[in-house]
């Protein structure tokens, strides 16, 4: 069979994709916006139920970072309440400085298609999905974390998402400083299939 596109290409892509956190990054080396675009462009292209493109971002960099930090670090501190932490407050301000773009990642609920909230959730991770394996064919690196505000509701607005939307976290992008070279680790995926090839009889 003749292969259409470089399967072995997309294999490699796919075998080194990892997650690489902010400060493995080249600080203060900016990715240009149309690689950004083209990340984004790609996460457009992912399967989603009776068409529904339920993704939804917003785009931090430059002088964006740091309204991104603030911003984080005020929604945190109004409404943590006894949760509050002083360290993990200053981390929200100084670890988006470490990226070049940050791209908040939100889910807009279409609830006119009466789809179940799940295939709406699951349609933007396979977008997230494919930012990753796209940011990885770029050489780049990149982190999707749930952390910080993104369980917070007051949040949303923030992100033009309202209150039957989700806010799913933040996507981290930047120059690796240090290449890593071995990919991820794995336990075999024999362990995890169950293979039928023949009728059984229940």
């Amino acid at each position: 069979m003749k292969e259409k596109y470089n399967v072995e290409e997309l294999n490699k892509i796919m075998l080194h994709r990892r997650s690489i956190y902010p400060y493995q990054y080249e600080k203060g080396k900016q990715i240009p916006d149309e690689v950004i675009w083209q990340i984004l462009e790609n996460a457009n292209r992912a399967p989603n139920h009776k068409q529904t493109e339920p993704w939804r971002f917003t785009v931090f960099t430059g002088e964006g970072l740091l309204y991104f930090g603030e911003l984080q670090a005020a929604i945190y501190k109004q409404y943590s309440g006894d949760l509050f932490n002083e360290d993990r407050h200053k981390k929200l301000i100084d670890y988006p400085l470490m990226s070049s773009h940050i791209i908040a990642i939100g889910m807009k609920r279409n609830e006119t298609n009466k789809l179940p909230e799940i295939e709406e959730i699951e349609a933007v991770a396979c977008a997230v999905q494919n930012m990753f394996l796209t940011v990885t064919a770029y050489g780049l690196g990149s982190y999707w974390t749930t952390a910080g505000i993104t369980y917070f509701k007051e949040a949303k607005p923030h992100f033009h998402l309202d209150e039957k939307d989700k806010l799913l976290g933040f996507f981290y992008i930047g120059y690796v400083a240090k290449p890593l070279i071995s990919p991820s680790k794995r336990k075999p995926v024999q362990e995890k299939v169950n293979w039928v090839n023949r009728h059984n009889t229940f």
